[in-house]
């Protein structure tokens, strides 16, 4: 969701709007982004009761977003783990890819804290901080209401309010480095 704030011939109008990402915008700067999409959106259109609007003014505000079903793009920051890979992008953290949604003939090396991608005779790596694609399989959404300090236990830490898992088992997904070149 984004506020912004549009020209218009008359007056400067400010929408509120839901602004959709595509995949292959996320290498953008997420205010450029929003920007490239508000324009696509509105500009040299006419908007009832508003006028011809000429082109985005300003970026008054934007959430987070979230990442919906299906193939995304996300960045590899974080680690890997013989569980499978946590994934982060630069506005959420709790992405993870479990080994079993990794490329069939997938092994974790130990000695460097990684996966290996085993296909035909190359050595695939799932190095770290690169963009990868993934597809959303499941999402996790975990109530967040206080508890007092003698119903909280270090045994069951807090989980995170929401949650994605994601799989790297179709063709095209993983390091985009393996794909695009």
């Amino acid at each position: 969701m984004a506020e912004t704030s549009i020209c218009s011939l008359e007056k400067r109008t400010k929408i509120a709007d839901l602004v959709q990402i595509a995949p292959e915008d996320f290498s953008k700067q997420s205010a450029v982004a929003i920007e490239d999409n508000i324009n696509a959106k509105y500009s040299n259109k006419v908007i009832q009761n508003i006028g011809l609007c000429i082109c985005f003014y300003d970026l008054l505000w934007a959430s987070e977003g979230l990442i919906g079903h299906g193939t995304g793009l996300v960045n590899v920051n974080g680690n890997s783990t013989p569980q499978g890979i946590h994934l982060r992008t630069d506005f959420f953290d709790d992405i993870f890819v479990p080994y079993d949604q990794l490329p069939e003939g997938c092994e974790y090396n130990h000695s460097d804290q990684l996966w290996i991608w085993n296909v035909e005779e190359d050595r695939l790596y799932f190095d770290n901080h690169e963009m990868a694609r993934i597809q959303v399989i499941d999402e996790e959404w975990h109530d967040q209401t206080p508890v007092g300090p003698l119903q909280s236990s270090e045994d069951n830490p807090p989980k995170p309010p929401y949650k994605i898992t994601g799989s790297m088992r179709k063709e095209g997904l993983g390091p985009c480095l393996w794909w695009d070149g």
